[in-house]
């Protein structure tokens, strides 16, 4: 061996010696993209800061399109054997993924502490604790808050720092508001209908299913009451459209006045905050027999067919997604809760807080919060929910019956869970 040849081995060698270190564990996360925001920015941000302090561990982040495209997606990709180790999805789909043996409660995985279980919120973890265990980790977690154009109200002679508190205000201040092609409130009907329904329902006193997942209430007469409340808002008082209201495009008609006052996920709170041209406000939702909103959005899960590795692996990108630190950024770069009462009390978010006071009116609305609902085949029985909710509102079928009829389906779904 000629003396050039061992010190090209030689550079060879050290070449090798000093590059970064190949990632030991990849990890393939499905996550959703589903309201306002450059949230794939966030995300890849957050992702690539992770990779920096953790080389070892190379994440493939696949945005997936709206919380029912990303399940699909991931178990497609499941079924098909495609490698999947986590997902962001539905809190509510915490039964379906449970009875199809697809997830592993995170008390069952290497490393995973109790007093870290408990440092969330424990309204956002009523969707995650099931049967002793629990099975999601809340992320991109939200609850429906109230958002009014501040200039109109005071255009209508009505205070700009006293939203509607009760049913009755919000039905007397929307009748106020409706003028020359702005009406007075908007709650979304498509999208997420039973999201809004229930609201409205615990508003009035009546959760529409059971803790255990196996027993609905929709005919009973609170629950009819309220969707016919819901429809009355268009036809008898005249301060929302007729028939649906689009989720997908209500934040913009409130951008642009068609709308005074609007329903809708405080992960839109950062969008309205950048693109709102006028004085707006954010409030919790108005009460009528009791105030409340369910919580919404997405949980962590890790899949069950994964190695030890991938799970301690999964289990470092879960533990710094969800770090005070990192929640708190995330809150301010999209308007959803910091998840654990820690987020609250780091500086960026206290300081984010004291001048922008509306990113606090979704945790604090966490005090009256109820679990988002969620069923055994929770995707056909809430399909069956939102049928019922937008026949009725287009007028397709009374309240009382559309109501009925949905009852009649989910009772035959839950039957052999019982």
């Amino acid at each position: 061996m000629t003396l050039f040849t061992k010190l090209s081995m030689s550079g060879a060698i050290a070449a090798m010696l000093a590059a970064p270190v190949a990632a030991e564990t990849e990890l393939t996360m499905y996550y959703p993209i589903a309201v306002g925001g450059a949230l794939t920015d966030v995300v890849d941000g957050i992702v690539a800061e992770f990779e920096a302090a953790n080389p070892d561990i190379k994440v493939n982040a696949i945005y997936s399109g709206n919380y029912d495209d990303t399940r699909v997606r991931a178990l497609s990709a499941l079924a098909s054997g495609e490698p999947a180790q986590l997902a962001v999805m539905f809190s509510i789909d915490a039964y379906d993924l449970i009875e199809q043996d697809l997830i592993v409660a995170f008390e069952d995985i290497a490393g995973v502490d109790a007093a870290w279980l408990d440092s969330f919120y424990p309204a956002l973890m009523a969707n995650s604790r099931i049967e002793g265990k629990t099975w999601g980790i809340p992320f991109q977690r939200s609850t429906i808050v109230a958002y009014y154009n501040k200039d109109l109200f005071r255009a209508a002679g009505l205070d700009p720092e006293a939203p509607p508190a009760t049913w009755d205000d919000m039905v007397s201040m929307g009748k106020a508001l409706t003028r020359d092609g702005t009406y007075g409130l908007m709650i979304p009907s498509t999208g997420y209908p039973y999201w809004m329904f229930q609201a409205l329902a615990i508003q009035n006193g009546k959760e529409v299913m059971s803790d255990d997942g196996l027993t609905t209430y929709f005919d009973d007469p609170a629950v009819v009451e309220t969707l016919e409340f819901w429809k009355s808002l268009s036809t008898e008082h005249g301060i929302m459209p007729e028939g649906t209201v689009e989720w997908g495009t209500l934040r913009q008609a409130f951008l642009e006045g068609q709308t005074a006052m609007m329903w809708h996920s405080t992960g839109n709170l950062t969008a309205v905050k950048d693109a709102a041209s006028f004085d707006f406000g954010v409030a919790e939702l108005p009460a009528n027999v009791r105030p409340g909103s369910p919580t919404g959005g997405g949980n962590f899960y890790v899949f069950k067919d994964t190695t030890e590795e991938e799970r301690a692996a999964a289990m470092k990108l879960i533990r710094f997604m969800t770090s005070p630190e990192q929640a708190a950024a995330w809150s301010i770069a999209t308007g959803y809760m910091g998840v654990s009462p820690a987020a609250y009390e780091t500086e960026a978010l206290k300081a984010y807080t004291a001048e922008f006071p509306p990113a606090l009116v979704a945790r604090n609305q966490l005090d009256h919060a109820v679990a988002e609902f969620s069923t055994f085949e929770t995707a056909r029985v809430r399909d069956g929910l939102n049928n019922a909710i937008q026949a009725a509102l287009t007028g397709a079928k009374s309240p009382a019956d559309a109501l009925a009829e949905a009852q009649v389906a989910a009772v035959r779904l839950l039957r052999d869970y019982q």
